[in-house]
């Protein structure tokens, strides 16, 4: 089985939208289930649903905008990121083919589960589609609703698993290409702030022992991309290191540009695995 693996990291998932394009233009879709967390779940949306430019005008055209980001309005209590505005003004001002995009490969999301705080992973369809895009993307502490559906609550899929590869091998995947949205030489670092996240987040333990660990299974996600079972191939799409863009980036140069480098990568991705330029599965430096 072949899957594609879409990390997220918020204004950094615009690498993932040129990636995707790139994808998108060559009509590439070979794979047997998809899996995205938080922006890259959202990122997937246009993937699935053959609409290019749709992730990139979403990210460019509402998420820079003071109704979606508003530190003002986190101060007074509110929403610092309103992930449910940007969902829904993201289908109204781009709706898309929902049959097209149910009735073809499968979409698994990632959301946090605020009771266990472990991960649980979800095929979205059309009767969760708006709950689980939520609930993936919901980010703890930035976003005061907590999704509830299909017997749990939830908070960002990324706390407990930003890149699902290990669960895409579980699921039986032989073959899995991975969109980071970091350089390949990133690590995450240790959070140097627990003891404050304990204190915000006192109402569910689960998810801030859970914050806890994020840098440690996040490492260990790389470290299986590096080090795959002998069973299986992870292919590895990341940004390149000039890359600029942040999580709350807002200017659009480097938002456009951190989109152009997605487009290349995704076309250089697309040219080795074919092997136009005479590389194989052993010597693609695309393949960790």
């Amino acid at each position: 089985m072949k899957a594609l693996v879409v990390e997220g990291g918020a204004m950094r998932g615009i690498f993932a939208a040129g990636v995707l394009d790139a994808f998108l233009e060559e009509s590439h879709d070979d794979y047997d289930f998809v899996m995205g967390v938080s922006a890259g779940a959202s990122n997937l949306i246009g993937y699935l649903a053959k609409q290019p430019k749709r992730s990139y005008r979403v990210i460019t055209e509402l998420a820079t905008q003071k109704r979606f980001i508003d530190p003002m309005r986190f101060v007074k209590g509110g929403n610092l990121i309103d992930v449910q505005w940007l969902f829904e003004e993201s289908n109204r001002r781009f709706p898309f083919d929902q049959e097209k995009m149910f009735s073809s490969t499968p979409f698994l999301a990632a959301a946090t589960n605020i009771e266990t705080g472990d991960a649980d992973y979800y095929q979205v369809t059309a009767q969760n589609f708006a709950k689980a895009i939520e609930a993936t993307t919901a980010l703890p502490i930035a976003y005061k609703q907590t999704p509830c559906f299909s017997g749990g609550c939830y908070t960002d899929g990324g706390v407990a698993d930003s890149i699902p590869v290990k669960e895409a091998y579980r699921r039986g995947a032989k073959e899995i290409t991975v969109i980071l949205s970091h350089p390949l030489s990133y690590e995450m670092p240790k959070s140097r702030s627990q003891w404050f996240m304990g204190r915000l987040l006192k109402r569910h333990p689960e998810i801030a022992n859970s914050m806890s660990k994020r840098a440690e299974r996040y490492n260990a996600s790389l470290d299986f991309i590096r080090n795959p079972p002998k069973d299986a191939l992870v292919r590895v799409i990341a940004p390149p290191e000039n890359f600029a863009v942040k999580r709350l980036t807002m200017n659009p140069t480097l938002l456009d540009d951190g989109y152009e480098m997605g487009r290349s990568a995704g076309q250089a991705h697309l040219t080795n695995i074919r092997g136009e330029h005479g590389l194989t599965e052993e010597n693609c430096y695309f393949c960790l």
